[in-house]
């Protein structure tokens, strides 16, 4: 890592459907936490959440973390893209079912409008899904005007579940198998 680079934190949404999606982020989670260039500082509860856009397909667990990184918005896009393609993670139909899913929030000091990376994702402030994990530890964030809890407290939340209380549950490896 270049003595130059700084730190810098961002946002990031995980969910999944398809074989053991919990065991899938916290590998995605892990992975990212042992690479030198990121760490992760802050993981929510754990949500069980009901399918969005396309309705019929199994329930999804969902969780979002806060990550610091000296890489730039790009690379950190990159690299939660490579951690879904060694995880398997086939786009077959958008908002359709998936193994992993790791999208990129915010990101500190950066407002992005490309084809590959909008930020902040541009439509986390409409899903109850995103926003719920979110506010367990970035509440008070601003995003587009106003704080995640505030965005929050507009949203459906409907069905949407805690699975697990516990912050550190990505980091508990005997709680089920693996697949990373």
């Amino acid at each position: 890592m270049s003595p130059n680079r700084k730190w810098r934190c961002a946002t990031l949404g995980l969910g999944g459907n398809i074989g053991y999606p919990r065991g899938a982020m916290a590998d995605a989670l892990l992975a990212l936490d042992e690479r030198p260039d990121c760490r992760v500082t802050a993981v929510s509860r754990l949500y069980r959440t009901p399918p969005w856009g396309k309705t019929d397909q199994d329930w999804f667990f969902n969780a979002c973390a806060a990550v610091e990184t000296t890489l730039d918005p790009e690379a950190l896009l990159e690299v939660c893209l490579e951690i879904e393609r060694v995880m398997k993670r086939v786009r077959k139909e958008r908002w359709g079912p998936r193994t992993i899913d790791i999208d990129l929030l915010t990101f500190e000091g950066a407002n992005v409008a490309g084809d590959r990376l909008q930020l902040p994702h541009p439509r986390m402030t409409e899903r109850g899904f995103v926003l719920m994990p979110l506010a367990d530890f970035a509440a008070d964030l601003e995003v587009a005007g106003s704080t995640v809890g505030e965005w929050l407290a507009d949203a459906d939340v409907s069905g949407i579940e805690v699975a697990d209380e516990r912050a550190d549950w990505w980091r508990d490896r005997n709680a089920a198998p693996h697949q990373f």
